[in-house]
């Protein structure tokens, strides 16, 4: 249980931060993240101040867990969020009208247990892997499963919806292998962990930035503004990753066991998904039983942001 203390606080915590003052003005725009490395770019342009120098007020909203987030986006109580292709889907069907602006450059790995002997993704034919079901968690293994060339009906998914206990298990070797999110991912490398694979590294596109249609019709110029302050802070983050390794900790509060070890994705330019990454989440779902209804990939993104870039 020690092993995971630093982690279990990190996660209790971090749905205080950078949430703003407690009334923002009419004009503010509410955008959603996650605590995990998709999130890092806006939380640094909000700490440096870029997105008042593009003349936007933006409130960043910190979401512990999906399915706080999903609600809040049904609910209207956000304008835009990190999210990801699953879940776009998921609203489309649902009647909600919500848009995928970009592609978001965050990182999903599997890591076998210490003592597992499991060195590559072929190990992990017919073991257990510690996962949250049918979500992009569970979707980012089967993906990078087929990616190496390894049948994703090859290994047994084990439902472990809480991530700590996700954690523990696979430090104590009760799950042969388990699939994170950044930073998380790195902490549970730390500890002995054997990293498997990872999305970045496949070219997996899973996660993205979502914003209501009616957000991009009202306040298309606000949204543009609230892009080009996110990739100046992108930039800064990829001229000098190791500048921001004591923002990790003390600013983003990631686990202290990240700040030396974590690996830093490449930001990219605001991109949309390919049209292929949208056909293949939204066939896993169907093949999973999870939507039987069409949802064509072109309705699922709006260009109008990435015109720019």
């Amino acid at each position: 249980m020690r092993k995971t203390l630093s982690v279990l606080l990190f996660l209790a915590t971090v749905c205080t931060l950078y949430a703003g003052p407690a009334k923002e003005t009419a004009e503010s725009l509410k955008v959603g993240i996650m605590p995990d490395a998709d999130s890092l770019p806006f939380m640094v342009a909000k700490d440096a101040g870029l997105f008042e120098a593009e003349g936007v007020n933006v409130e960043l909203i910190v979401f512990s867990n999906p399915q706080e987030r999903d609600a809040a986006i049904q609910a209207g109580k956000v304008d835009g969020s990190i999210s990801d292709i699953l879940a776009v889907a998921f609203l489309y069907i649902g009647g909600f009208d919500a848009k995928i602006t970009s592609v978001t450059d965050g990182r999903y790995g599997v890591a076998a247990a210490p003592e597992s002997g499991i060195q590559d993704l072929a190990g992990l034919a017919g073991k257990q892997v510690g996962l949250s079901t049918n979500t992009i968690i569970q979707y980012t293994v089967d993906a990078q499963l087929d990616k190496a060339g390894v049948g994703a009906d090859n290994y047994t998914p084990t439902s472990i919806p809480r991530m700590p206990l996700r954690m523990e298990m696979l430090l104590n070797g009760q799950v042969d292998a388990a699939s994170m999110p950044e930073p998380l991912l790195t902490a549970v490398v730390g500890q002995g962990a054997i990293l498997l694979s990872t999305t970045d590294t496949l070219g997996i596109d899973a996660g993205v930035l979502l914003f209501s249609k009616k957000t991009l019709d009202k306040r298309l110029e606000d949204v543009k503004k609230f892009y080009r302050a996110y990739y100046k802070a992108a930039q800064r983050i990829n001229e000098n990753p190791d500048a921001y390794r004591a923002f990790l900790v003390e600013k983003a509060s990631f686990p202290e066991a990240v700040r030396d070890a974590y690996r830093f994705v490449l930001y990219r330019k605001p991109v949309l998904p390919e049209e292929a990454q949208i056909v293949q989440a939204v066939a896993w779902l169907k093949a999973k039983s999870l939507i039987s209804a069409d949802v064509p990939a072109e309705e699922l993104v709006d260009r109008r942001i990435v015109a720019e870039w």
